[in-house]
């Protein structure tokens, strides 16, 4: 429809296209908080060990099944804006922390409500929105004052933190063995900056390979190169391995400028190829002058050049990636080359073994047994193809859980218990803050504890049995620590039963929750441009061709 308003004389004036549509006031403001409650409500169940998995089917019939919230929000393929808002706070979750997308989605759901009931009591929204900013900065003293700082020598703290990111998750059979492994890898590429620890968990490269068995994931000491030997007569194994990783061809390269050589007889071709081949050979007796026995290139290696290599015993691998090349040298220790005239004994990397093996039927170069590695490699095997996703998700979650208590080591109470501390201690703010904005900070109490609401609902008991038992327990001295026990609905020692997060993904998970309900509740026109036609034509050929590229592999 054409939005217009009337001018003088009676003529309405055209404002927007024809097509466009236009909610505002108290019905968009509805609008979008129903949406976005919507997308919590998905979310909700998946949350805690007792959570569901929600099984994703996109427009090629792909079907993902898993409970990971940024994945979930990813393949939903929301269209209304306010639900999108809703996966974009999920996104900065991951990002950022990489575990407690749930939470945070279910808080902003939650947040969201409540203003809307306060909204219906005519509180203006700016004044909900107040409060909330009030009761979050409330929120970050009480996680100051209940966190706990951790020692990064504590690797069984670290493990705890592991298996909780990993609770939720369908690999809870396998979860001690993959904690293991994620605290091993983050502490291995960990780094310190100055006073303080940084983990780029970039550095930690998963291999997905089906077969096998979850418990047959294992972490490399090193770098695993999805290539194979180059030539048949190279050794497949090299112990104490000298690495030479260059960036530039074993080849003779095409000259830039054209040239004409005449060649009369045969005796001039011979010269001629046989200048090609000393290139080449001078070329490997470097590489063997300077000590490598095992060189790894990002370009290509002239079938010459690797009959030579192989002739000396070196081992050779071609067009690796360049990530696995940065990984490399940071494992090994060697410098990336781009001039082998330039190649000294000092640029060469070490590694215990270099060796080619199979595995799920492909060949696979594993260069492990490095002294120090700064880049490590994780293998991921299961029996499934959707298995082997749900444990790089899982173990996604763990690295970066793991990462942020390095980076900031200071931990929390899980199982709800710093959400309903939040809520006690934010309700006695509340009291302080008086006038209208106390029913929004109040409001914010009763929303954290959606948390530990979900996790009981989610495991099948009572939320106010569960909810009431744990604001008794939690008014007593040092009885922030108090958690739902999801299988008895007790309240118990989240710390003293293993169940600990990082303070930096509650802290997190609140700012986000916080900022995207403020962003919704100041809403109060959505305008919706008419669709072009070429705009559905465009989707319509980006999905074509999306499924002819599918068909040619």
């Amino acid at each position: 429809m054409a939005i217009a308003v009337p001018a003088v004389g009676g003529q309405p004036v055209l404002i927007l296209k024809e097509g466009s549509q236009r909610s505002k006031g108290r019905e968009a403001l509805h609008s979008n908080i129903a949406a976005a409650v919507a997308v919590a409500e998905v979310i909700r169940t998946t949350l805690g060990p007792k959570g569901l998995d929600k099984m994703l089917v996109d427009s090629l019939g792909e079907i993902t099944v898993t409970n990971d919230g940024a994945t979930i929000l990813k393949n939903m393929d929301v269209q209304h804006p306010a639900a999108k808002l809703m996966v974009q706070i999920s996104k900065t979750q991951d990002d950022e922390v990489g575990d407690g997308t749930k939470t945070t989605v279910v808080l902003a759901g939650e947040l969201l409500r409540r203003a809307e009931e306060l909204v219906d009591k005519k509180l203006h929204p700016t004044m909900i929105v107040s409060g909330y900013r009030k009761a979050e900065e409330e929120a970050m003293r009480v996680i100051a004052q209940i966190a706990k700082p951790i020692q990064l020598t504590d690797k069984e703290t670290l493990k705890k933190i592991a298996i909780t990111s990993m609770n939720s998750k369908s690999v809870s059979d396998a979860k001690e063995h993959l904690a293991n492994i994620a605290v091993d890898a983050v502490l291995r590429i960990a780094e310190k900056r100055g006073e303080k620890n940084y983990v780029d968990v970039d550095l930690i490269q998963v291999i997905k390979k089906q077969g096998g068995g979850a418990l047959d994931t294992q972490l490399i000491m090193g770098v695993v190169i999805d290539k194979e030997v180059v030539h048949p007569g190279m050794p497949k194994r090299v112990e104490n391995a000298k690495i030479a990783l260059l960036d530039t061809p074993l080849e003779i390269e095409k000259t830039e400028i054209d040239a004409e050589i005449r060649i009369t007889n045969p005796e001039q071709m011979k010269a001629f190829l046989d200048q090609e081949t000393q290139i080449l050979r001078e070329m490997v007796e470097k590489l063997a002058k300077v000590g490598a026995n095992v060189v790894i290139c990002q370009k290509g290696i002239d079938d010459v050049a690797q009959h030579f290599l192989a002739k000396k015993g070196i081992l050779a691998v071609r067009r690796a990636k360049q990530s696995d090349m940065e990984k490399l040298a940071r494992a090994t220790g060697a410098r990336i080359v781009t001039n082998i005239d330039d190649l000294t004994p000092q640029d060469l990397g070490e590694a215990q073994l270099v060796e080619e093996r199979r595995v799920a039927n492909e060949k696979m170069v594993f260069v492990e047994g490095c002294k120090n590695p700064r880049a490590v490699s994780v293998v991921v095997r299961a029996g499934l193809e959707r298995a082997v996703d749900e444990i790089e998700r899982s173990l996604h979650d763990a690295f970066k859980a793991v990462g942020t208590a390095v980076m900031d080591p200071r931990i929390l109470p899980g199982a709800g218990a710093t959400y309903v501390e939040i809520a006690r201690k934010v309700r006695e703010y509340a009291t302080k803050v008086g006038g209208k904005e106390q029913l929004a900070v109040e409001a914010f109490a009763d929303a954290v504890e959606i948390i530990p609401k979900a996790l009981a609902e989610n495991a099948g008991l009572d939320p106010i049995n569960v909810i009431t038992e744990l604001r008794a327990v939690h008014t007593k001295q040092d009885g922030f620590v108090y958690g739902v026990d999801i299988t008895t609905g007790k309240p118990i020692d989240a710390f003293k039963y293993g169940i600990i997060e990082p303070a930096n993904l509650t802290i997190q998970a609140i700012r986000s929750a916080v900022e995207a309900a403020s962003a919704i509740l100041r809403i109060d026109d959505v305008v919706a441009a008419a669709k072009s036609s070429s705009a559905s034509k465009g989707s319509e050929k980006k999905e074509s061709e999306k499924k002819e590229s599918e068909s040619s592999d």
